[in-house]
């Protein structure tokens, strides 16, 4: 093949592609030895080393420039003082587009940089720009979602991703957070060991110590979740039904979301040697070819205040662990930045499973809302058990991952209610849907944003495992038959979440202020006990009612009030219903206690001042107008335990 290069233009990293021209741009120096290293698709022992001059360096970077490089029909690398090196910013990767494909051993683990795909026509394609108000977030893993999924697309794959749209749509989903979908090593791969050359082993019968086995056996355990070590801007093969055009399917799932009125949230982890212009390089990326509409960025030391203040990512939302205030006030007029940690789970799980919960704790978490950033509550996520594992598991249970159950927190805050596991018992399995169900409801009724672990509205189990990171089995993946057996709860959650719609006070964008600011007659939120009005939290008592004036509702069509009735005592519990306007009354319409029927059929008029709740479950009662044309016309009804 006849090469003819120039200089490249330093502007970029990666490849780029320019008429005739194709431009390689990498990091190296000016002393060492480079060459781009061009790969046969065809037939990978064929191979075209092309070497840059060293004249083409500017600071750190190379940059060499190839005419009439027929980019199909190859694949490349870098080959810096004469060892292999990957493109950080190639926008594919080839060798992986099986998944865990164990004959790549064989090849011993070969991999190459794949050019960019064809360009993808996205039409008019807008992002949906949720508000953080009106924001329901549902993490999940594009395998272990659809593996099991039992539709006719490829399972494991952005196309059967597409197939689940109208189900995350239906359940009442805005925002969707993908794992990594970008490329990773999924494979374990060998890890040298051998002893210094200066020690030299005899080995005899009576030996205790034997000499380390040269490597660890290849491919035993998968790095199915995906965290570490990345490439950043390709998207990962094994994910598309067809590999070779993994970008178009994932780019086809982002367009299909969007069309739907939904978001795509992409979780990205970065070591901390990862070169931080890199990071910023990569989030700009999926914004720009991808839409990604947000990013949950894992890691330390990322340059999270360069991020926030990128005129590109302006409007993209940004979730990680803290932000610095300061940056966050810098002309920022859409609201973009969440702080996503594990603080609300921790509370929500002692008070559910009675271990020492502390409810001044667990308030502060329900009414959590910042004036620059909002937050994302969690009780469970796929670091930890399963919602459905929390209420049937009192210790992890990871033998399978091959740690001899070491792995994994042991701070889970959980409770088996009497049988460790699985029961046919009715009173143990009564009482672990009850927990769930006031899980859900303390989940949807706090002001931050509520994010579902994919399942968790089916009853998914992993069995115990709390740390299902290598589990690519049923084990960690969603079992889709769990889908009829639980219609009632998918059901219950659907109209959970239909009710804080219809109920923006609950979420509100602001932090409330605890006090009647604009003189409408109550103030925004308020708590209760025995007593209205005059409850001051306490640690120590596991009842309480908070109560949302509906008049400062940022929707001025939807102005009911909301009281909800918090009970974590293993008695009836009174709490006061605090007087409303001439007009108005209360109405039960949620009882977690009611098995059959939480959302009631018909919502009960509470005429009476004190209301009796139930052990251990939660209440929530509306203030709404009602027409009144006499007292002997006025509806009563009663509830049993008053």
């Amino acid at each position: 093949m006849k090469i003819s290069i120039r200089e490249g233009n330093y502007a970029k990293l990666g490849v780029q592609q320019q008429k005739e021209w194709t431009t390689f741009t990498f990091c190296s120096e000016k002393e060492d030895s480079c060459s781009i290293v061009l790969v046969s698709t065809q037939d990978t022992m064929i191979k075209e080393k092309i070497e840059v001059p060293a004249e083409y360096c500017l600071g750190s970077l190379r940059s060499v420039a190839i005419k009439d490089l027929e980019v199909e029909n190859y694949v490349y690398y870098f080959e810096i003082n004469g060892k292999k090196v990957l493109d950080p910013c190639a926008h594919g990767i080839m060798g992986r587009q099986v998944w865990n494909d164990r004959s790549r051993i064989e090849n011993n683990y070969e991999v190459y940089d794949a050019f960019a795909e064809e360009e993808f026509d996205w039409g008019r394609d807008c992002a949906p720009e949720i508000d953080r108000s009106e924001m329901v977030m549902y993490k999940l893993h594009v395998r272990g979602f659809t593996m099991d999924s039992g539709t006719k697309s490829v399972p494991g794959t952005f196309r059967a991703l597409v197939n689940r749209i109208p189900y995350l749509k239906k359940l009442g989903i805005t925002t969707v957070e993908l794992m990594p979908v970008y490329e990773f090593e999924e494979m374990e791969l060998p890890i040298p060991s051998k002893l210094p050359e200066y020690i030299q082993w005899e080995s005899k019968k009576e030996d205790v110590i034997r000499p380390e086995e040269k490597h660890k056996e290849a491919g035993k355990r998968v790095n199915y979740w995906g965290y570490g070590p990345g490439n950043y801007f390709a998207v990962k093969a094994s994910y598309a039904s067809q590999p070779r055009h993994a970008s178009r399917e994932y780019k086809t799932f982002i367009k299909r979301l969007h069309e739907n009125g939904m978001e795509c949230v992409m979780e990205m982890y970065f070591p901390d040697d990862f070169n931080q212009n890199l990071i910023l390089d990569a989030l700009r990326y999926w914004v720009r070819e991808f839409h990604v509409d947000g990013f949950h960025l894992l890691g330390q030391n990322l340059p999270i205040t360069a991020i926030v203040q990128d005129n590109m990512l302006s409007r993209t939302k940004i979730f990680y662990t803290d932000f610095q205030e300061k940056a966050c006030k810098t002309g920022r007029k859409y609201k973009n930045l969440f702080i996503y940690r594990e603080e609300y789970q921790y509370p929500a799980r002692k008070l559910l499973n009675h271990l020492n919960g502390n409810m001044r704790d667990f308030v502060d978490q329900q009414r959590k809302q910042g004036a620059y950033f909002g937050y994302v509550n969690f009780i469970a996520s796929n670091n930890g058990f399963t919602l459905a594992d929390l209420f049937m598991y009192n210790d992890k249970h990871n033998e399978e991952n091959g740690e001899d159950n070491l792995d994994g927190s042991e701070w889970n805050f959980s409770n088996n209610y009497g049988t460790e596991g699985p029961t046919r018992k009715k009173y143990i399995t009564g009482l672990r849907k009850l927990k769930w169900r006031n899980s859900m409801i303390m989940l949807f009724m706090a002001q931050g944003v509520p994010m579902v672990w994919s399942g968790d509205e089916m009853g998914n189990s992993q069995n115990g495992n709390n740390n299902a990171y290598c589990q690519d089995n049923p084990v960690g993946w969603l079992n889709w038959k769990n889908e009829k057996t639980h219609r009632q709860e998918i059901e219950f959650l659907q109209k959970l979440i239909a009710f804080r719609k219809e109920h923006p006070i609950v979420a509100n964008a602001m932090p409330f202020q605890f006090s009647d600011y604009q003189s409408l007659g109550c103030p925004d939120l308020s708590y209760h006990g025995e007593n209205a009005w005059v409850l001051e939290p306490d640690a120590r008592r596991l009842c309480l009612g908070m109560l949302y004036c509906g008049k400062y509702s940022p929707d001025p069509e939807k102005t009911e009030d909301v009281y909800v009735a918090y009970n974590f005592l293993s008695a009836v519990s009174p709490l006061a219903l605090p007087k409303l306007s001439a007009d108005r009354r209360w109405f039960l319409v949620v009882d977690s206690s009611d098995d059959k029927n939480p959302f009631l059929v018909e919502p009960l008029i509470c005429e009476q001042r004190k209301f009796n709740i139930n052990p251990q479950s939660i209440c929530i009662l509306i203030g709404k107008e009602v027409a009144l044309e006499g007292k002997n016309k006025k509806k009563k009804v009663k509830r049993q335990n008053e």
